[in-house]
């Protein structure tokens, strides 16, 4: 085994060169402290090509510092960026030089929204209101493609970024023989903010796959991401920033189709039908700090398909919320309580499975509005409002939402919330309702971030122990990191707006890590680190623990590997069948000790194939089980990627017990012959739920954050191929700004 892992390291350490960079010692005196932005009352012409004379004579950020792999160091290129306005748009400029004549650049497509390491770019991340806990996030590549995104929570981890948002901004890129330069222009009516406000708070950050570095104006510790907020600078403006004239949008669709179904289960004859969806959405600002979403008989589901994944677990999987009517400030709502018990969970709405083919449907909303935002510069607000229609066929009814939460900012970038939830059941007297209480926690050098929180639900039949409380705590330097969990959630607490993987226990679980930096070499982090995870209910004792020993290691060419060796005790709360398909089950209060060894491993993204690769193999309740997940691209810069997803699991117990192989199988084509033409093409075939799901989506972006989609999907039974119905659907969308 010793060998085995000698080896892997030894073919993990490849050669890579980095740039000579200052240290930051040399250069602290020469750093600026904040951007003046003066204001532009000519024309600009966003075209890539610093021409203007505003480029000239405005001040220049440059001195980028190392977030990786060095965060003492000055950054290995220079980077240049300016900043100017007016009564419409904020406009952003800048040059990126590079180390080497005729450097090649990389980006995964010339598809929106990049993100990971295999990516040269500069992103802009604005905090209009200072509270370091929220930020509007612009990106663009050498190539011109371009990303937007929120960044909530104050950046603390890497998830705190959500690509899904969309809005409606310009930009263009040309590239240059040894630099590339940007200019952006971003409407005001796009961003939240006071109106007069003469400062507000930025960051920008450079990805240079040449140097293998992220660098930043403003230094963020290498321990920290760079979307971090606690440490962005002020932006201020020569005349305070004013937004002037209607701050309204328009964003209607028409959605034809044609669905294609079985009669029966295990028909061979289909009904057709054809259906015109048409409805759509309006943001309206309210002074210049508060939105007001509304939306219209909404196609919600139609455009985008989950990925399938093999589930082993005893619980309901978590999908992400990617629907534009629920993201901007979605953190106000979806953030409260803690993992796998959430108060409110917005793909409770407008989503619904069907109890005869296991598959989520489409559950039409009527309408719904949400207000959200700032009420002054401390003080947030966010309301929901929403009617789903019934589905006869299910017997699903019609219901009522509602939600309301405040966020009270406190001290530097600590924060008070509230939230209260509410489903009624259209003509009955059931309902459901939460309110919940937190104060969340964040130091002032972001080393303590967490929260402390409690909740409580109400219907008419569970009326006590109903109540969630607990505390998550994450203390992260340069050398240690430990995350901590504690938490109870009632045997009647029931949050149906939200999402709860169970519930009559308390919970302890954390990890604590040490970090070490070797002055040389290839390795830029490693170190050992200790998991555990303990669930107690009252009447059956522990029912559930895992202990972990694991091993990290960073390499500077962004190579990560991880060895675990995992102890699982699991006293079952109710029957369960380990394979979740259907086989003989294990019964309540059995007791299973079993141990098994994960490895992890995610290549250098920057070339062209890559990939991710996970094992866990050992014991599995009183079986065994091998496992291998790969996620595995081949770039073809920059026009696309083929990649595939692949899930094998052997399962293998004493009889009576079934005994299967899993086997999820997911590849996918993206095409993108330019920035806003797109074809994807994705089959996955998942023998667990015995489906084979085939999605074609092409998208046409013909305007700013207005697209055309036709999009083709079918299922079919993976044991027979028996088709379970198909879909037809052509989506378009028009972003209206008045």
């Amino acid at each position: 085994m010793i060998r085995f892992i000698s080896l892997i390291l030894c073919l993990l350490c490849i050669k890579t060169s980095f740039a000579q960079a200052q240290p930051l010692s040399t250069m602290e005196g020469m750093l600026d402290t904040a951007y003046f932005a003066k204001k532009h009352k000519g024309h600009i012409k966003i075209d890539g090509v610093l021409s203007e004379e505003i480029w000239q004579q405005a001040q220049k950020a440059t001195h980028f510092i190392q977030n990786f792999p060095n965060d003492t160091m000055m950054s290995a290129a220079r980077s240049e960026v300016m900043v100017t306005y007016d009564d419409k748009f904020i406009y952003f400029a800048g040059t990126f030089h590079n180390s080497e004549k005729h450097q090649k650049y990389v980006t995964p497509s010339l598809k929106r929204d990049f993100r990971g390491e295999a990516n040269d770019a500069i992103v802009i991340s604005i905090d209009p209101f200072m509270d370091r806990l929220n930020s509007f996030s612009f990106g663009i590549n050498p190539f011109g493609v371009q990303r937007e995104g929120l960044v909530v929570n104050g950046g603390v981890v890497s998830e705190d970024l959500s690509l899904s948002w969309d809005n409606k901004w310009y930009s263009e890129a040309k590239i240059h023989e040894d630099y590339w330069t940007m200019e952006m222009a971003i409407p005001l009516v796009t961003l939240r903010f006071r109106n007069g406000a003469n400062k507000w708070l930025i960051n920008f950050y450079r990805l240079d796959s040449h140097n293998g570095e992220r660098s930043g104006w403003a230094r963020t510790p290498n321990q920290y991401p760079m979307i971090s907020l606690a440490f962005s600078k002020p932006l201020e403006f020569e005349t305070p920033i004013q937004r002037k004239g209607p701050n309204i949008s328009l964003i209607p669709f028409v959605s034809p189709g044609i669905t294609r179904k079985p009669i029966a289960t295990n028909s061979n004859k289909f009904k057709s039908k054809s259906n015109f969806g048409f409805g759509g959405d309006a943001k309206i600002g309210i002074g210049s700090s508060l939105n007001v979403d509304l939306t219209f008989n909404p196609d919600f589901s139609q455009v985008e398909v989950d990925n399938q994944v093999t589930n082993l677990d005893r619980f309901e999987i978590l999908f992400p919320e990617k629907r534009q009517f629920f993201l901007e400030n979605g953190d106000l709502f979806a953030n409260f309580g803690t993992e796998g018990a959430r108060p409110f969970f917005s793909r409770r709405i407008g989503v619904t499975r069907d109890p005869n083919t296991g598959q989520n449907i489409q559950n039409k909303i009527d309408a719904g509005l949400r207000l959200s935002g700032k009420i002054h510069d401390d003080l947030r607000i966010g309301v929901l409002q929403m009617r789903t229609a019934a589905i006869d066929s299910i017997n699903e009814p019609a219901n009522n939402f509602s939600v309301i939460a405040l966020q009270q900012k406190l001290f530097h970038r600590s924060s008070l919330g509230v939230i209260f939830t509410n489903k009624d059941v259209v003509g009955t007297k059931d309902f459901n309702r939460v309110g919940g209480i937190e104060y969340n926690i964040a130091s002032k050098n972001n080393a303590v971030n967490g929260k402390v929180f409690y909740m409580q639900s109400f219907d008419p039949f569970k009326t006590k122990d109903n109540a969630s409380f607990g505390t998550n705590i994450i203390y992260n330097t340069r050398k240690f990191e430990t995350r901590q969990r504690l938490q109870y959630i009632g045997e009647n607490f029931n949050p149906e707006v939200g999402y709860l993987r169970r519930a009559g226990f308390t919970r302890l679980a954390g990890d604590a890590q040490l970090k070490y930096y070797p002055s040389s070499g290839k390795i830029n982090r490693h170190g050992p680190m200790v998991d555990y995870d303990f669930t107690y209910f009252p009447e059956r004792g522990m029912t559930d623990y895992d202990l972990n020993l694991m091993y990290n290691i960073l390499y500077k060419n962004f190579t990560q590997l991880t060895f675990r060796f995992r102890r699982d005790y699991t006293r079952l709360t109710a029957d369960f069948d380990p394979t979740n398909t259907g086989g003989e089950k294990l019964k309540a209060d059995e007791r299973f000790v079993y141990y098994s060894m994960n490895i992890n491993l995610v290549t250098d993204q920057r070339k062209k194939l890559f990939g991710r690769f996970q094992t866990r193999s050992g014991e599995y309740f009183n079986g065994t089980r091998i496992n291998l997940d790969t996620d595995i691209t081949y770039r073809i810069q920059p026009f696309g990627s083929i990649s595939t997803v692949f899930s094998y699991n052997k399962l293998k117990f004493p009889q009576p017990y079934k005994s299967v192989d899993l086997i999820l199988v997911g590849p996918k084509i993206d095409l993108t012959f330019t920035r806003s033409l797109f074809l994807s093409a994705l089959v996955q075939y998942n023998n667990q739920i015995n489906n084979i799901n085939t999605n074609i989506r092409f998208q046409w972006r013909f305007a700013p954050a207005s697209d055309l989609f036709v999009v083709y999907t079918d299922n079919y039974y993976a044991d027979t191929y028996r088709s379970r119905g198909s879909a037809l659907v052509l989506k378009a969308t028009y972003w209206l700004n008045l």
